[in-house]
């Protein structure tokens, strides 16, 4: 009757994991956001 048990260090990776996950989400938004900001300024450039 062995209960296995997750270590706690398993959970830790995990953390870690959706930390670096949320980080590389906020910076690809942010990076697409300032993208399509520039493209609309050009646009704006080229239309004056």
């Amino acid at each position: 009757m062995s209960v296995k048990r997750k270590p706690p260090a398993l959970q830790q990776k995990k953390e870690e994991v959706n930390k670096k996950a949320i980080a590389w989400t906020a910076g690809s938004l942010v990076l697409l956001l300032l993208l399509i900001v520039v493209v609309i300024v050009l646009a704006n450039a080229g239309n004056q």
